[in-house]
């Protein structure tokens, strides 16, 4: 596995890296496994703390440089990529000053005697994280366990190496002793080596479906917990009274936010009759008002995908879908601009028959449905093997909340698109995945739920 920077504007190598040998894994190990020892009394925990304090200062310190880094590495627009690193920050802040709360022994109250749950540290954790938000994907699993006292090991994922050490590396700067956070340029059969070391105590993965069966399969050959958020096909249902104007307001970040490669951006629009024409007109004009050019540029709203690979691969999506019967709306045409760029898309009449119909398209293509009562809207919505998101738009609050508790989905937004913020649980259900990161969930779910029971007399 060749770990490289290959800027998807330009096309041009930037960085390449040399992959980790044995010998460098087992030093991670090792530095991480004498850290859980130190810290799985609950000791420490202060010292933690002002790391992750420091780390917050340095990220929105560094703003500019930083998201840089992750622009030229997978696309984004800086503009994005600084807002990317202001989360980060904020997870600091939300976790610094919850640890303490999260980590207390909670009180079981029961007439038979005195008991408490002791909330402890577990061990090295092995992270395995994606491309498409080069910091976020590390800070929202790193900085809750790093709290805790588990250290952790990060795989991440090929094309943005050079974000992952820059993170990795700022964490070092914070004042994080070593073994906190080690990066490694590892390729899969190390990454299985890593799970079945003894030492290792858990694996949280963002990824593909694939990468996640194939690392849930190691985690469970060795018995160790896993968390999996695994991408998704996040509908966006438009009521009947949805406001027109409303809904054409929040069409761009619903799905053309980071060029569309977003796990919980709507993928699906499935959209009432009675706005369904004028819907595909707001979206049109949406979709072919965007800027493509350098991320670098502050005038650029769309930019290009993150690499060759993923824009062939969307665009084989695409001419599947057509050849089985969908209609191009609008867009599916080359982009004469040499970075990866791919033109926004709508898709319609798209069938359950259709081999796209249950994939998740990872870029700037829209799909829309058109629905004539509101049960047929959510049966169409829960018609999916994936249920990470989805969005319910409509003026009737108590209506759209209705439907949301009818979605199989682990988060819903209401009048929204998607979103993310540290105290709200992140995560979904059937193929896309299991387990939650951020908020207290989040923060507990490699935590030792360690009973202490005391019966009377």
């Amino acid at each position: 596995m060749a770990y490289k920077t290959v800027n998807p504007y330009t096309n041009e190598v930037e960085h390449e890296y040399e992959n980790a040998t044995d010998a460098q894994v087992e030093a991670a190990l090792q530095a991480g496994h004498k850290l859980y020892k130190q810290w799985r009394d609950g000791s420490g925990l202060t010292e933690r703390k002002q790391v992750i304090e420091k780390l917050g200062q340095l990220l929105r310190k560094r703003k500019t440089a930083l998201a840089e880094i992750m622009t030229r590495d997978m696309g984004k627009l800086i503009g994005e990529a600084e807002g990317e690193v202001e989360l980060c920050a904020s997870f600091c802040d939300y976790y610094v000053q919850r640890a303490d709360q999260f980590l207390a022994p909670k009180p079981i109250y029961t007439a038979s005697g005195n008991a408490y749950v002791l909330r402890q540290a577990t061990g090295i954790l092995m992270a395995v994280e994606p491309w498409n938000f080069p910091f976020y994907q590390i800070a929202r699993v790193f900085i809750p366990n790093f709290l805790v006292g588990n250290p952790m090991i990060l795989k991440d994922a090929s094309n943005c190496p050079t974000s992952a050490q820059a993170f990795a590396d700022l964490v070092k700067e914070a004042g994080a002793p070593v073994g906190s956070l080690t990066n490694l340029f590892i390729n899969y059969d190390q990454v299985g080596q890593i799970i079945a070391d003894p030492r290792v105590q858990g694996v949280c993965l963002t990824g593909s479906e694939r990468g996640g069966q194939a690392v849930a399969t190691e985690a469970a050959k060795n018995l160790k917990k896993n968390t999996m958020e695994l991408g998704g096909n996040d509908a966006f249902i438009v009521l009947p009274d949805a406001d027109i104007d409303k809904l054409a307001k929040v069409i761009f970040f619903a799905r053309l936010y980071n060029a569309g490669q977003v796990c919980t951006s709507s993928k699906r629009f499935i959209v009432p009759d009675n706005l369904y024409d004028e819907f595909l007109k707001r979206a049109k004009e949406v979709f072919s008002s965007v800027k493509m050019g350098d991320p670098l540029d502050r005038t650029t709203t769309l930019a290009p995908m993150n690499s060759k690979k993923a824009k062939e691969k969307l665009q084989k999506q695409v001419d599947t879908a057509v050849e089985n019967g969908a209609k191009v709306y609008y867009g599916n045409k080359p982009v004469d601009l040499p970075g990866q760029f791919f033109m926004p898309t709508i898709l319609t009449d798209i069938t359950k028959d259709n081999p796209v119909f249950d994939q998740e398209m990872f870029g700037p293509v829209m799909s829309v449905y058109k629905y004539h009562d509101v049960q047929e809207a959510i049966d169409l919505a829960n018609d999916s093997s994936f249920g990470l998101g989805n969005t319910i738009f409509g003026e009737n609050i108590h209506q759209a909340r209705q439907v949301a508790s009818q979605i199989e989905s682990g988060m819903t937004w209401i009048n929204s698109g998607w979103g993310s913020l540290p105290e709200l649980p992140f995560g979904g259900v059937k193929h896309s995945g299991y387990g939650r990161e951020l908020s207290e969930v989040g923060f507990t779910e490699f935590v030792n739920e360690h009973l202490v029971y005391e019966p009377e007399d």
